[in-house]
């Protein structure tokens, strides 16, 4: 997925004004918010995907992205990923976090363990991730102050660390295209997304994340993991093999 997308010619246009946020606006614009055309995130004039949750300080005007699009897809999968991600950490608390990008027709996730997962363990992953999903947890944006907050709170994370000290030293003009935790066209800008338990609002799971999101884990209707395989920390030979995890999701089940 990229927040640098070519809007299709068809996308509705939706006023969103200031301090009101692009998902009352889609709402008010009678844009559907359910099912495979359902409006997931909105795409500025300057072409970069916006959550639902995002409040312009100024009026501005969007593009409505609906899920049954290929940025539509994009963005449920690399939701999904983080589902996965959520699931792998609460199943096995020691697992270290990669990356977890959308790719074509589907999306993986890279992860550190003590051992090679089985097909036994996906099930397993799977039952999670469905309870996970069921539970309609809130996607949530979160700007990090400085680098230094970020290593502070990713203190446990080694490979986030490495792509956050990437974003801020002389590798900050890495190709990120496959690397949805940072992104050096952002001024610096760190972002983290929350999972937030709809009831209490309290934080559930957290990952180092550009986005965007869909507005909650219940609007992934259709997901299932494919396979598991071996694959290089940022595709080299001289860095940890990780164990990556493939899965599919789908605007409609």
């Amino acid at each position: 997925m990229s927040d640098l997308a070519t809007a299709a010619p068809q996308a509705p246009r939706v006023r969103v004004p200031a301090g009101t946020t692009a998902g009352v606006a889609v709402r008010e614009a009678g844009l559907p918010g359910k099912g495979a055309d359902a409006i997931v995130v909105v795409r500025t004039d300057d072409g970069r995907l916006r959550d639902l949750a995002w409040a312009p300080e100024v009026d501005v005007e969007v593009s409505a992205v609906a899920a049954d699009t290929e940025d539509g897809r994009s963005v449920i999968r690399h939701s999904c990923a983080h589902i996965l991600a959520q699931a792998v950490q609460q199943e096995f608390p020691d697992a270290k976090l990669g990356i977890g990008p959308p790719i074509a027709d589907g999306f993986y996730y890279d992860f550190d363990v003590e051992r090679p997962f089985t097909p036994e363990d996906l099930l397993r992953l799977e039952k999670r991730m469905k309870q996970i999903v069921k539970g309609a947890q809130r996607f949530s944006r979160r700007v990090v102050d400085s680098v230094d907050a970020a290593k502070k709170e990713l203190a446990d994370e080694p490979y986030k660390l490495e792509l956050v000290e990437l974003k801020s030293g002389d590798e900050s003009t890495v190709d990120t295209s496959e690397i949805m935790e940072v992104d050096s066209s952002d001024a610096g800008e760190l972002t983290i997304y929350d999972n937030l338990d709809p009831r209490t609002g309290e934080r559930v799971w957290s990952d180092l994340c550009r986005g965007p999101h869909l507005p909650t884990t219940k609007h992934v209707p259709a997901f299932k993991l494919t396979r598991v395989a071996a694959a290089y920390w940022r595709g080299s030979e001289k860095n940890p093999q990780l164990q990556r995890i493939y899965g599919t999701a789908w605007e409609s089940s």
